[in-house]
């Protein structure tokens, strides 16, 4: 229990609260011209299904999904300040209407991308258009659990187009061979890198999302195959890679893909519980880096509160994990690993306390970036829509379509 907070009623009515806001700041609601940002949207569908599943009425299942168009006509377009104008890839309304993630979506920055004849300039880099790769694959999962809550395929469909793009678009061969490598960012038309570097966990990424993918009740076999193959491709980027990391939204990240793969654990042949492990081992040497360097003890004033949310939503992973997987021929090293790390899921509530308190939610810290930093708190206090439930509890679809 969170000091002044109900764990079931007032968590949801702060959630509906927050989603409310963001719905009105940002045109899902009402008249103003939409504001789509495709990290935040991915989280903000998910915590909308979390309150579809708490109040049933069929009006939170509504936004999500208009909330998935939005995004898919908003960032699967050129933006208003491109010289480009129609759907990406060239696409014909038709075309973009089956199938509006075949060519990526746009990240949503205010900046247009840097032309191909600009110089690189890295701080700016982070405020200008483009795609992300680990964007993509935020949006890839709330698509897939659309498609689990709803029974409806399209949804699928969609994650599925999304993962051969984005796979076609970031991953190449160095030049004179060697390889498979990634890169970190891409123009807004997946036809060349504006960060040429690759991120720490894209391949990781990219693995779990397509195993998420190829456990789906609605793929087929051909489909199967295809992902399986770029699943390899990613696998094989990260294996022998150290996965472990300082920051806290990476650390929310490994655990948060640990949960997933345990998700799908009965149902795909190249995952193990060992792999899991090394997720969960790799996120406790992150929080023994977190809390020795006591980060969660500096002022609110000079913290990013959605890096840390990001790791609560991880911490509440770690929870159910802890709650499900225990092995029923005895100790394994899963087990083992998920001993090591059971004395910190609190630490998800002490991140709560924090950014809970309205004084807290007044500095630049977090009205700089109040989207992302309300919708992850939302995510936080109600993780279910973004987590998923656990496997063999409840049926495939979750809600009433």
């Amino acid at each position: 229990m969170i000091a002044g907070v109900n764990f079931d009623m007032d968590r949801l009515e702060q959630v509906e609260r927050l989603m409310q806001d963001f719905a009105d700041r940002t045109g899902l609601d009402g008249a103003d011209t939409p504001e789509r940002y495709l990290w935040t949207d991915a989280f903000a569908v998910c915590n909308y299904l979390s309150l579809e599943r708490a109040r049933g009425d069929g009006a939170f299942l509504d936004r999500a999904r208009r909330l998935v168009d939005q995004v898919h006509e908003v960032l699967g377009a050129y933006a208003e300040n491109d010289s480009r104008n129609g759907w990406l890839g060239g696409m014909d309304d038709r075309e973009h209407s089956r199938a509006p993630t075949r060519a990526g979506l746009r990240i949503g920055k205010q900046l247009p991308e840097r032309g191909p004849a600009a110089a690189f300039d890295e701080r700016r880099e982070w405020d200008r258009d483009g795609q992300y790769f680990h964007y993509l694959t935020r949006w890839m999962h709330a698509l897939e659990r659309m498609a689990e809550a709803t029974g409806e395929g399209q949804y699928h469909q969609w994650a599925v187009d999304l993962v051969f793009a984005a796979f076609d678009g970031f991953v190449h061969r160095p030049p004179g061979g060697g390889a498979p490598r990634m890169f970190w960012k891409m123009s807004v038309d997946l036809d060349r890198p504006l960060v040429p570097s690759s991120g720490h966990h894209d391949p990781l990424d990219g693995w779990v999302t397509a195993q998420a993918l190829i456990a789906s009740d609605h793929g087929d076999d051909a489909e199967r195959c295809e992902l399986a193959g770029r699943a390899e491709v990613y696998r094989k980027m990260f294996a022998g890679r150290d996965q472990a990391t300082g920051d806290a939204l990476g650390i929310g990240g490994l655990l948060v893909d640990a949960w997933q793969l345990f998700r799908i654990l009965p149902d795909v042949e190249d995952v193990s519980r060992d792999d899991i492990a090394e997720l969960v081992d790799a996120g406790g040497m992150g929080l023994e880096a977190v809390i020795g360097q006591r980060q969660l003890e500096a002022p609110p004033t000079h913290r990013l509160a959605f890096r840390e949310l990001g790791l609560a939503t991880g911490l509440r992973a770690a929870e159910r994990l802890g709650a499900s997987t225990r092995s029923p021929s005895g100790p394994d090293r899963l087990d083992d690993s998920l001993d090591e790390i059971s004395d910190w899921p609190p630490l998800a509530d002490e991140i709560e306390r924090t950014w809970l308190k309205s004084e807290n939610r007044e500095f630049p810290a977090w009205t700089d970036h109040r989207d992302i930093n309300d919708v992850m708190l939302a995510t936080c206090l109600a993780p279910v829509g973004y987590l998923g439930p656990a496997p063999g509890s409840e049926s495939r679809k979750e809600v009433a379509s």
